[in-house]
């Protein structure tokens, strides 16, 4: 921005991050209804919020592309089968899991158990519990803390929610989750155009310019 002659404050930013990050990733969301592998790899992370740990549930596939996220006060049974829920709701049902594996974590069995009692997951879904498989969600976790590291803790469960929502948007785009709905995903340059027209169109920001 100060290349461009405007100063802005560094909590007009945080203001903007709050009130357009879940926007945008509600909007994204549509975006990312298929390419998504059957073999899902789900883990909990730690999140620091207001000085306590919290927790925060991800899943990837196969090929650690992004699935879904929820942040947690608690890490049972009941945020596991929360956070399932979640996932599968917001993802059609040709393209839910075949395989969900997780760690050793007791609650995840509990979870998936009642979800097949609901109905929401198919009774053949197989759970399996091999560590090295989760490696690929793990070290995305790594990944997305070194960004959040940088703001030392947040100081609530809905401000750090609406950041992990940026952030973990912006990174589906790095991970080439969206390329197919990007108008030149050829070289890095054209995709970087792609990107910005697909938030364009979401939002209808720059439609003005010439890309």
């Amino acid at each position: 921005m100060l290349e461009r002659g405007i100063e802005v404050d560094h909590t007009t930013i945080y203001r903007w991050v709050q009130r357009y990050a879940p926007e945008i990733e509600k909007k994204m969301r549509w975006y990312l209804r298929g390419g998504i592998t059957g073999s899902w790899r789900i883990d909990e992370t730690y999140i620091k919020v207001k000085g306590k740990w919290k927790y925060l549930y991800r899943a990837v596939d196969s090929k650690g592309r992004t699935i879904d996220f929820y942040l947690s006060h608690t890490r049972n049974a009941k945020a596991a089968h929360r956070f399932l829920s979640k996932c599968l709701s917001r993802i059609p049902i040709w393209a839910h899991p075949t395989t969900l594996n997780t760690d050793q974590n007791p609650t995840y069995p509990i979870a998936i158990a009642k979800l097949k009692e609901e109905k929401k997951l198919k009774k053949d879904v197989v759970h399996r519990k091999v560590k090295y498989l989760n490696n690929i969600v793990e070290s995305d976790h790594g990944k997305l803390k070194r960004l959040i590291k940088p703001t030392l803790g947040f100081k609530s469960m809905k401000t750090g929610y609406a950041t992990i929502k940026g952030f973990e948007t912006f990174r589906m785009f790095r991970k080439h989750q969206f390329d197919e709905w990007c108008q030149f995903p050829e070289n890095l340059k054209d995709r970087l155009k792609g990107e910005i027209r697909l938030i364009d169109r979401q939002f209808d920001l720059c439609s003005s310019l010439n890309f």
